[in-house]
């Protein structure tokens, strides 16, 4: 008669041992699993520009956009101000990696001409961002470049022409800058940016 209770206790210590697995691995998962990933909360619009500060950004991107604000909130705007920040801001972000959370993190499609903003992140992700590793739980050892000192060389109006539409009106600007680590001396430093008009807004068209 006791050998019939034996399948019984066989159950029974399954189930006790199916439990104590179940508790380890949420305890595991509570207490050595991967930290949450938050969403970048955004702080601040310029809404009839369509500029948008998240919290993900640096505080001196912040201060920049601060300074954007204020130049696109005057009667009227003064666009030699208005392109030589967004061109400060463009280099900042896009060239700027270590903050960047993966690849195709890129920065400065804020002030991208909407018609070849695809072509400009594929572009961007197979080249300056390829090698960028992921960054979403903060744990990266990557060493990565920081854009120090933005220097405008020039701002000139200049007849541009992308696509179907030419801009008599449009921007050419040269730029320079450093980066806080000399490891990084050898990245690209100069750039050529033209920007066109997109209604009141002005974006970068074309970048060399």
């Amino acid at each position: 008669m006791k050998l019939k209770k034996k399948p019984k206790r066989i159950l029974i210590t399954i189930i006790v041992i199916a439990a104590v697995l179940a508790i380890g691995f949420v305890g595991y998962n509570i207490f050595f699993g991967q930290p949450e990933v938050t969403e970048a909360k955004v702080l601040k619009t310029i809404d009839k520009y369509g500029y948008t500060l998240k919290d993900n950004k640096t505080k001196r991107y912040q201060d920049m956009f601060g300074e954007l604000d204020e130049i696109l909130s005057k009667d009227p705007v003064d666009e030699e101000e208005y392109v030589k920040k967004i061109t400060e801001m463009f280099i900042y972000d896009f060239y700027s990696l270590d903050d960047k959370t993966a690849k195709t993190d890129v920065g400065g499609t804020d002030f991208i001409e909407s018609t070849v903003l695809s072509n400009f992140l594929e572009n961007a992700e197979d080249t300056y961002y390829k090698y960028v590793e992921s960054d979403i739980y903060n744990q990266r050892k990557q060493n990565l470049p920081i854009v120090d000192e933005i220097t405008i060389e020039s701002v000139e109006q200049t007849e541009f022409a992308y696509g179907e539409t030419v801009d008599d009106a449009a921007y050419e600007v040269q730029v320079s800058w450093t980066y806080t680590d000399s490891n990084f001396d050898n990245y690209q430093s100069e750039a050529t940016l033209t920007f066109v008009h997109e209604d009141i807004k002005l974006a970068l068209a074309e970048l060399k």
